[in-house]
């Protein structure tokens, strides 16, 4: 078989115009059930406004690819420095805490904005791209999924942090079946293979593929749910300082913890959850989420356990399908686990890892502005594995490197539970 090659760099690629159009229809479709005030809210500074989401994901398309076109024609010049993020090489940005004061560019000038940019990116993606512009096309696409998800997470806090407790969607929420036991699932151990192998799209983070050193270790057959996390509750866990890390304990403490995020006592005296489809009773069979690493940390050492390193949970990840509860389910909310071996590897819930978020042995961030976005964050951080209920399912792989500070509560993060082989 003989194959043509092109002396043309540039090269029209039909499948990946399909992406575009799907992954920016998909962050549309999440903001359609919200109101103009809606997305406006900012309740905290961590999070950021559905409006600055929908605009930051354009303005990544703006800055990195159209703005090197010389038929392109910003929609306005200003967006620039209003839109831009963290990325000190490209110019000026605002304070992340002050997003939700921005009343104006407007809803609608958004909605503009948007269209501005994507007729012109399908302009230039059906033109036909070079390798290194359609690599920036794919990290753009992965940078507005990692927002979508994001804008779940953000309005949450936001609904919660109301008096009214909106609800985002409406879903029908019967009783849980029973969650299966907890299984330690052996693996042996030996020299493995850790990071992407290069095959398809990856965040510099997960490069360079090494070799590691495995010790034996077991993982848990599925997530804790909020039954034995509320054991946890129970046999006080929150005030027993033996259980912590120091830093975890003085969090407790000044912050004044007791039970995870969005975890109320109601005036029975039972725990509710708030979840994006409004206030419910928690569900004993499902996932504990909204735990931070501190909290899934002490859990664990509660448990006689630990959490597992990032390296056993991609070892263990590596063979399987990316297949779970995630965005496209439209459940929003962790769902219980069912079957026996290795479930909800991916999907439901990040799993937070003993592991601190550093680069692998020979990582090198990329050039220019866009290597700002993952290297300058490889400090005070710690790493979570495998996605969520709010997660796009293309968007995940074994590889991929979640990373949030250790007190970080807002994201749905949940607990995996692992222990020594000896």
């Amino acid at each position: 078989m003989s194959v043509s090659v092109s002396t043309d760099p540039r090269m029209a690629n039909p499948a990946q115009l399909d992406r575009f159009r799907a992954v920016r229809s998909a962050t549309d479709g999440l903001r359609a059930a919200l109101t103009a005030e809606d997305q406006m809210v900012q309740s905290m500074p961590d999070c950021s406004p559905a409006k600055w989401h929908a605009a930051h994901t354009t303005w990544f398309f703006e800055t990195f690819l159209l703005a090197q076109a010389a038929w392109y024609k910003p929609f306005d010049p200003r967006f620039r420095d209003v839109f831009n993020s963290y990325y000190k090489q490209v110019g000026e940005h605002p304070f992340r805490g002050d997003r939700g004061t921005f009343s104006h560019p407007t809803i609608e000038e958004v909605r503009q904005y948007r269209e501005h940019v994507d007729a012109a990116m399908q302009r230039l993606i059906s033109a036909g791209l070079t390798p290194q512009d359609s690599a920036l096309v794919e990290l753009g696409l992965n940078h507005e999924q990692q927002h979508q998800e994001l804008l779940l997470t953000d309005i949450k806090h936001a609904f919660w942090s109301q008096p009214l407790r909106p609800a985002y969607a409406q879903a029908a929420r019967g009783h849980a079946a029973d969650a299966p036991p907890i299984q330690f699932l052996a693996f042996e151990g030996g020299p493995i293979e850790i990071g992407h192998d290069g095959r398809g799209f990856a965040f510099d983070n997960e490069l360079p593929r090494h070799t590691e050193w495995m010790q034996p270790f077991a993982l848990a057959s599925r997530l804790v749910t909020n039954a034995e996390y509320l054991e946890f509750i129970e046999d006080s866990g929150y005030a027993r300082p033996e259980l912590w890390l120091s830093d975890g304990w003085d969090t407790v403490c000044r912050l004044g913890w007791k039970a995870p995020l969005y975890w109320e006592k109601n005036p029975a005296g039972a725990w509710t959850n708030f979840t994006l489809n409004g206030p419910h009773a928690v569900e004993p069979a499902e996932p504990v989420c909204h735990v931070s690493f501190y909290e899934a940390d002490a859990f664990a050492r509660w448990a006689g356990a630990r959490l597992p390193r990032e390296s056993e949970w991609e070892h263990a990840a590596a063979s399987r399908a990316v297949a779970g509860n995630f965005v496209e389910s439209r459940n929003y909310h962790p769902v219980t686990a069912t079957g026996q071996g290795l479930q909800q590897l991916f999907g439901d819930a990040w799993e937070w890892t003993a592991s601190a978020y550093l680069g692998y042995p020979g990582f090198r961030p990329a050039e220019g502005a866009v290597g700002e976005y993952n290297g300058k964050f490889m400090c005070n951080q710690m790493v979570l594995r495998g996605g969520s209920c709010a997660t796009p399912q293309s968007h995940l792989r074994a590889t991929y490197r979640n990373f949030f500070p250790p007190h970080a509560r807002w994201q749905f993060s949940g607990v995996r539970l692992a222990h020594d082989e000896r």
